[in-house]
Parts: C-alpha cells; sequence; structure tokens
C-alpha cells in the first residue's frame, strides 16, 4: 500500500466522521493526532526469509479505494442477557468515561501506519461491556461491507468475575464491485478472574484487502480466548496478540486458515508472558491449493518475573498444489529459566500412503483427498469450545473443498 495515502485524507473529513457519530472532544482529538502521525508512521513488519519480504503492503493503490466517507454496512448485533452491546453513539453516551480510560490502551492507536489509518477513519464498530459478576454467551456480531473501505473498531470491556463469549462475522454485500478494502481492530480488556472468548470468522470477497489487529489483557486469574477462522479475502495481514499481565492469567489463540486461487495470509500470533504461573497454548492449521500462499509467524515471550510459565506453541500447513508457498517460523523468547514451554510449525503435502490407502479401498482420489484435508483440521476445530463457530468453520471449510 502506498504510504502516500494520507496526501488524500484531510482534517475536514476526519472531523465530519466524529460529527456523524456524536462523539465527544477527546475522541476527536485522538482521530486527528492519528491522522497527523500519518506523516511520520511505518506500515506494519512483514515477515521476511532470506531474500525475500513475503507480504507486500505497498502493492495496493490504497488511494484509489478509500473513501473515508463511503462507509455503508450493514450491522447485526445479538445481545446477551446482562451485557450491553452497543453501537459507537450508544455507547458513549452511556459508558463515556469508560470508554475513554479504556479506548487505545490495550492497541496503540500509533502502532503502525495502517492502526493510525484505522484510528483515524473508524465509522462502524461496537463496544461490548460486560458488568461485574456477568455470565454470558452468545453475543453476536455480523458485518456485511457495503462500500469500497470500511474501517470497524470494536471494544470489549470485561470487569471482574465476569464471563463473555463473542462470535463476530464479516462478509460483502452484492452492491459493490472490484477491490474493497476492510480493517478491524480488536480491544479486549478483561479485569480480574475475567473470562473472554472471541471467535472471528472472516469470509470476505477474493477482491478485498484485509488488515486487523486483535489485541488482549489478561488482569490476575483473567483469561482471553481467540479463535481465527479466515477463508475469503485477496490478501490478510493479521495479528492476534494477549498481554498476560496477572498472576496465573491464560490465552489460547486458535487459528484455522484455507487458501486457494492467489489468495496470501500473512498470519501473526503473539503472547507475552509477564507475570508468575501464566499459560498459553497457540495452535494454527491452514490448507494452501493452486498458487495461495501464507506466512506465519508466532512469538511467545517469556518475561523475567513470569515465573511458574507453560507455553506451548503448534502451527501445521498443508499444501494440495506445487505452486503454493507457505513458511512459518515459531519463536520461543526465555528471559525466566523456570519456564516450561515448545514450539514446533511443519508444512507438508498430502501424505501419499495414507492417499494410497483410500484409494485402494475404493474411494476415489479427489474424496479420498478431500476426505484428508478434512481430517487435517479435526485437531485445530477440535480447540473451538463455541459449537455454532465449529460447524459454521467447518462447513466453510468443505464448501471450499466442492468450489
Amino acid at each position: 500500500m502506498s504510504t502516500q495515502v494520507h496526501a488524500n485524507l484531510t482534517a475536514e473529513q476526519v472531523r465530519t466522521i466524529s460529527e456523524d457519530l456524536g462523539e465527544p472532544e477527546w475522541l476527536l482529538e485522538t482521530r486527528l493526532e492519528a491522522l497527523e502521525a500519518l506523516e511520520t508512521l511505518d506500515m506494519p513488519k512483514v515477515i521476511r526469509t532470506p531474500g525475500r519480504d513475503w507480504t507486500n503492503l505497498d502493492a495496493l493503490e490504497y488511494e484509489r479505494i478509500v473513501d473515508p466517507l463511503d462507509r455503508s454496512q450493514e450491522k447485526d448485533r445479538v445481545e446477551a442477557e446482562g451485557v450491553d452491546v452497543l453501537e459507537w453513539s450508544e455507547a458513549l453516551a452511556e459508558h463515556g468515561d469508560l470508554i475513554e480510560e479504556k479506548f487505545g490502551s490495550v492497541v496503540d492507536p500509533q502502532r503502525n501506519y495502517l492502526t493510525a489509518l484505522s484510528t483515524a477513519l473508524f465509522s462502524a464498530g461496537t463496544v461490548i461491556y460486560v458488568p461485574e459478576g456477568v455470565d454470558a454467551e452468545d453475543v453476536k456480531i455480523r458485518t456485511r461491507m457495503n462500500s469500497q473501505s470500511l474501517f470497524n473498531y470494536t471494544l470489549v470491556i470485561a470487569e471482574e468475575s465476569s464471563s463473555v463469549t463473542i462470535l463476530e462475522r464479516q462478509s460483502n454485500g452484492d452492491d459493490v464491485e472490484g477491490k474493497q478494502y476492510y480493517s478491524g481492530v480488536v480491544e479486549v480488556d478483561a479485569g480480574e478472574n475475567a473470562h473472554v472468548q472471541y471467535g472471528a470468522l472472516q469470509n470476505l470477497s477474493e477482491e478485498t484487502y484485509n488488515f486487523s489487529v486483535k489485541r488482549g489483557h489478561a488482569d490476575t486469574y483473567a483469561t482471553v480466548d481467540w479463535i481465527e477462522g479466515n477463508i475469503g479475502s485477496r490478501l490478510t495481514k493479521t495479528s492476534v496478540e494477549t498481554r498476560l499481565l496477572g498472576d496465573s492469567s491464560e490465552s489460547q489463540i486458535v487459528g484455522a486458515f484455507f487458501g486457494h486461487n492467489d489468495q496470501h495470509f500473512d498470519l501473526n500470533s503473539r503472547v507475552w508472558h509477564e507475570a508468575e504461573h501464566t499459560v498459553a497454548d497457540l495452535v494454527t492449521r491452514g490448507v494452501l491449493d493452486d498458487k495461495a500462499r501464507s506466512v506465519y509467524e508466532g512469538v511467545q515471550d517469556v518475561g523475567r518475573e513470569a515465573w511458574d510459565t507453560s507455553s506451548y506453541q503448534r502451527e501445521n500447513t498443508l499444501m494440495l498444489s506445487d505452486e503454493s508457498e507457505a513458511d512459518a517460523s515459531p519463536k520461543l523468547i526465555i528471559n525466566n529459566h523456570d519456564t516450561e514451554a515448545s514450539h514446533s510449525a511443519t508444512v507438508g503435502q498430502v501424505d501419499q500412503q495414507d492417499l494410497f490407502y483410500m484409494t485402494s479401498r475404493g474411494v476415489d482420489e479427489e474424496r479420498a483427498k478431500n476426505m484428508l484435508v478434512e481430517g487435517f483440521f479435526v485437531p485445530v476445530l477440535e480447540e473451538v469450545a463455541v459449537d455454532e463457530l465449529r460447524e459454521d468453520m467447518d462447513d466453510m471449510i468443505v464448501q471450499r473443498l466442492t468450489t
């Protein structure tokens, strides 16, 4: 993407968005500061191997796609008892002081060029507020993008001893043709002993460029779990992250992707252990067909004060064609000897012995390969505790195999 995008953006456009949403002065100022920062910020870092940058974020003629004031969308929100699931204007009216305290506290609005751009221009999104002690399931958010570009911002605040399960889906409407750009930022603030499970299933059109950051902070005894499914988009650059800030906090990051044609996935999972007795588990599985490409980086960072830490990571990619490409880079950064940790990554093709075994028993080759792919995803689907999300992911995998 061109770093000259901001040349086409104006403070007046940002003020118009803020005024339309009825925002307070502090949020307008945050937006304007993010807009100004575009002059000096760099694009997000991409994964590099010797002689190659896997993802080219400068390739898209971004300034031709983004119209800050064209932000048509459809948003469905399903609430759960005791939980506020609100669009931004409503949330600011009901919880203004709390939002001012939490906004940008988990995801730095100026961490890179695209995050700052999202902060300056977001016009869609949801605030989910879970009061102390509330236990809720089945909060659902469905976004259909009906414009050339859409900037979505989600803030989750889970107070002490609360629990919530959130399912988010993104897709395109039928009214827009050609290249599109979707940006999603998710902040999760989990208070002491709170439990947040956030599942996202991305099925954008293959003309859409997708940038997303999901990041959570876990307080003492808190849990932040992520489920990340990527099926659609032309190019996806995504990062799912948790900082384990409180003693005995935990996080699990489960990812699944299935690319075909010339789709490109740049996937990052990161956990920082910053307190004692913290636990993390990162599990990702993906399949690539045709000329699809993926690059994955997983980081487990154990700090000096993170005594009695447990941290595990597994990433596996299955390639169905000779023209698909994949690279994986799991990393362990350990600064405390009282740590139990492991990491592994594999990239390979369908096992020919398994394929021979099945075809020799009367299963035709295409059906046998599809069955092996479905079986490949089983270990990661078994980690998805939410039945509806697991079934939706499984259905999309089957649909991808049959198209």
